[in-house]
């Protein structure tokens, strides 16, 4: 996929995501996203319960048997079940062997690193869709956004998609937009509202 070893990446990916999560308060829970299928709940659901699966990933089991949103989290307690969860992912990425080794994802057996960019490209997606939601409280980082901009383009060339890709066809990007909104509309999500 890439010579980029996506870990350093992947953990200031996690980094951002957790700080973004820190500032959710429980009245937001129920309000909408750019990701329109899910509100905050269940986008924190599925950040949560794919960081799961992805850390099963690196650990050497099947993340296809892992469900990809997580149950039972209390509203206040998002922020310390995605700590939990992170920590768990960045100890089972810790081994280079494991970035060349074939895992399974939901997008088919691929190495280690791939893999790994692939959720890159999905945890900073799912922070704009988090962030757009509250109204974007703090800044997201560039460099996150262009890694998972490359990714995205890399393995989602086609600007049509049909409905079983989890993506929707390409949108135009707003004018004047930035990374993250470039990514967003690369993956067929639009902004909330107006920066």
């Amino acid at each position: 996929m890439n010579a980029v070893d996506p870990r350093p990446l992947y953990t200031r990916a996690t980094e951002q995501a957790a700080a973004l999560i820190r500032t959710v308060r429980p009245e937001q829970l129920s309000g909408p996203t750019p990701c329109t299928e899910f509100d905050v709940r269940t986008l924190l659901s599925h950040i949560v319960g794919g960081s799961a699966r992805i850390a099963v990933v690196g650990e050497g089991g099947d993340g296809l048997a892992v469900r990809p949103f997580a149950d039972g989290v209390a509203d206040d307690g998002w922020a310390t079940a995605y700590d939990e969860v992170r920590a768990r992912v960045l100890k089972a990425w810790e081994s280079d062997e494991r970035m060349a080794a074939p895992v399974r994802v939901p997008w088919g057996e691929v190495p280690g690193r791939a893999a790994l960019s692939g959720y890159v490209m999905e945890l900073v997606t799912h922070t704009w869709d988090l962030s757009e939601a509250l109204g974007r409280p703090l800044g997201l980082d560039p460099e996150l956004g262009e890694f998972a901009l490359a990714t995205a383009r890399r393995v989602l060339p086609d600007p049509e998609r049909g409905a079983e890709l989890p993506f929707a066809s390409v949108l135009p990007a707003p004018r004047g937009a930035d990374v993250h909104e470039e990514l967003a509309a690369w993956l067929g999500r639009r902004p909330l509202s107006p920066a």
